[in-house]
């Protein structure tokens, strides 16, 4: 018949085996969390085994389930204590381009229905001509400009040959002009339409003056 000993003795080194048990093994395949989470009966001995089961790396996985030891300080890893794969960081996007500025353009048109622009039939300038084209100088010079045509006009009378030389002419004075009063020469170009772009009846006078005319086409 057993003794009182022996029926205390013998729970007591079950307690303490299975104690030990929990501490000394585990079904985790090293993809737990740290292990003293998967110790929940590990008290007093539990103690002992965290104890040598430590961290050398300090990467936060006990040595015992640390699969990749010596892992450099501040390396994300996994439950496994291996470092979490780094994907390179996608360059930002460069900013748009800026949208360019709309194109502006303006047409100014000087004719013989104002002041008169030239003697009859001479491609010189009236001085009230001239002081149209410096005032007007003087604005394209403070402005974003692009480039300006001056296109010269004539009414029908004479030739449609003698008109079209007469209008490269009175083009040509002006755009001369322009470039004595600061309008850069490389912006500025020059075309003469003789009679043929009338703008009013040349069976009147009041018609032919306002064809006998100087357009300056302005781009901004």
């Amino acid at each position: 018949m057993p003794t009182l000993t022996m029926r205390v003795t013998v729970p007591l080194l079950l307690l303490v085996s299975s104690v030990l048990s929990g501490c000394s093994s585990t079904s985790s395949n090293g993809d737990a969390p740290l292990n003293q989470g998967n110790w929940p009966f590990c008290t007093v001995f539990g103690l002992i085994c965290y104890a040598l089961d430590g961290d050398d790396d300090s990467d936060g996985v006990h040595d015992r389930r640390d699969v990749c030891a010596d892992t450099p300080a501040n390396t994300p890893v996994n439950n496994s204590g291996c470092p979490l794969p780094q994907y390179p960081v996608a360059a930002a996007a460069p900013p748009p381009e800026p949208a360019p500025e709309p194109t502006k353009t303006e047409t100014i048109v000087l004719s013989d229905a104002g002041d008169v622009l030239f003697a009859f039939d001479k491609s010189d300038l009236s001085e009230s001509a001239k002081a149209s084209l410096t005032e007007i100088s003087q604005r394209l010079k403070g402005s974003t400009l692009t480039s300006v045509q001056v296109a010269g006009h004539t009414d029908s009378k004479g030739s449609d040959a003698y008109n079209q030389k007469l209008s490269e002419r009175r083009a040509h004075s002006v755009a001369t002009f322009l470039g004595a009063e600061g309008i850069p020469a490389e912006k500025v170009s020059e075309v003469g339409y003789g009679e043929s772009q009338p703008v009013a009846d040349n069976g009147t006078d009041e018609g032919r003056a306002q064809n006998r005319r100087v357009e300056l086409h302005v781009t901004h």
